[in-house]
């Protein structure tokens, strides 16, 4: 086991591996930028450094900056968390260059699954289901013209290397075909540094379900059940829960049979996750593997009792798995909603800012928010607004909205904007609570 690991990330995500760490027995160097000079993840860890300015391409996405701190330290292992270089397979193979193991899988895997339109050609001989779509990438307009034509209208326009819902177009007809083809050429190029797009079949009214998986370097690949991350704006998760109230249990062992056979077709090792989109008619489609913890990981955790970031550290240190699938049951509801710095009535805007009081929801069986914000906290302008996820658990669906209602009226901050009464609204309508929805449903039920 290691002894000493360096958390490449900021924020909630760098206090939870700092945690996982301590209670692990192994020790911590936190990095940090300018602005984040003060930040939580700062004082918890046993040591702290400096890598740079406010900026992030100056600090958590200056490699070699975070590799010279590792080397100085003499760091065993970086955990990347989420977001920043936790997909970078530059920054992976730069880890293994310098004797330094990645938490997350091999740069090849992340290579290969980052690829979007490689990824989908990998499943298909997997056996896993596609959305129908383009063979491959789509090298020209006219290209792009035959394939939507052969799929039929609406289409997705999407990056090959994208995520995070950028990079994407929705296409309702020809004529909008040759301006979204270009600017999603452009806007790929400019989050990615990759132009090449594909092309899918555009699946509406769908859910958006994914599967965690844990792989360990013994070939050993287990799933922990099904997370139901529907409820999006603008291609971004609002709520997550588990286990989704879309699936019977027959479709629900399909689906996370096909999300094993994906990680094992990808010879894949650490904890990873196989979204699918799931249709009114019962038939679900891969989407994507993302290579790294999801920022809606304590859901499974709440509900199957694994601690995956411990797993994830475990793995990487060579060990076996520490359960098998039979080990693995889910017990209960756990629902997650993520709270953000930013105004909901102004379109959403980020609110930066003081926080001049706070109180964050405590007590009661099945409750636990990860956060990284305190009184006085400055939350500066330069990263996500994202500040806390809160995360109920119950007996049932009906107990854990319950109770993720009451911990939202016990949320209190000041200083800043959030968006707290937002999740309420979505907590409260009527559909929600009934477990009808899809990805659509904030845009059509909520901001209407």
């Amino acid at each position: 086991m290691f002894d000493k690991i360096l958390i490449a990330n900021r924020g909630e995500i760098a206090v939870r591996i700092i945690r996982a760490c301590r209670e692990m027995g192994i020790r911590t160097v936190a990095v940090f930028s300018e602005a984040d000079r003060d930040a939580l993840h700062t004082q918890m860890a046993d040591e702290a450094v400096c890598i740079g300015g406010a900026k992030v391409a100056e600090s958590y996405l200056n490699m070699q900056n975070i590799i010279s701190v590792a080397v100085e330290k003499k760091i065993q292992a970086i955990h990347p968390g989420f977001g920043f270089l936790s997909e970078n397979s530059t920054f992976a193979s730069m880890c293994e260059v310098c004797n330094i193991k990645f938490i997350g899988p091999s740069p090849s895997v992340i290579d290969a699954m980052g690829n979007k339109a490689n990824a989908r050609e990998m499943m298909i001989k997997a056996g896993v289901p596609v959305i129908p779509g383009s063979d491959g990438v789509i090298e020209s307009l006219d290209k792009a013209y035959e394939v939507a034509d052969r799929l039929g209208y609406p289409v997705m326009v999407k990056a090959s290397a994208g995520g995070g819902g950028k990079g994407i177009r929705i296409v309702r007809s020809r004529d909008e075909l040759e301006n979204a083809y270009e600017s999603a050429k452009s806007e790929a190029m400019a989050g990615f540094g990759d132009d090449a797009v594909y092309m899918e079949k555009l699946i509406e009214n769908a859910r958006h379900i994914e599967v965690q998986v844990l792989g360990d370097q013994q070939g050993n690949v287990v799933h922990l059940g099904e997370r139901d991350c529907s409820l999006q704006r603008k291609n971004q998760k609002v709520l997550e829960e588990s286990p989704s109230p879309a699936l019977t249990q027959e479709k629900r062992e399909e689906m996370c049979a096909a999300a094993v056979r994906a990680a094992k077709a990808a010879g894949y090792q650490s904890a990873g996750t196989i979204e699918f989109l799931y249709d009114r008619s019962g038939k679900f489609y891969f989407m994507e593997m993302n290579t790294r913890v999801q920022v809606e990981h304590p859901v499974t955790e709440m509900v199957t009792g694994v601690d995956i970031i411990k797993e994830q550290i475990r793995i990487a240190a060579g060990e076996s798995l520490s359960m098998t699938q039979d080990d693995i049951h889910i017990s209960g509801h756990a629902i997650e909603c993520r709270i953000n710095a930013e105004n909901p009535d102004r379109n959403f805007a980020p609110c930066p800012g003081k926080i001049r009081s706070l109180l964050l929801p405590a007590g009661g069986l099945g409750l636990r928010v990860d956060a990284a914000v305190f009184q006085d906290y400055v939350i500066p302008p330069y990263y996500d607004s994202m500040i806390a996820k809160v995360i109920v658990h119950g007996r049932d669906r009906e107990e854990a909205i319950a109770k993720m209602r009451r911990a939202l009226y016990e949320f209190v901050i000041d200083g800043i904007d959030t968006n707290i009464d937002f999740q309420g609204m979505i907590l409260s309508h009527p559909d929600y609570i009934a477990g009808e929805f899809d990805t659509s449903f904030i845009e059509e039920k909520i901001l209407k």
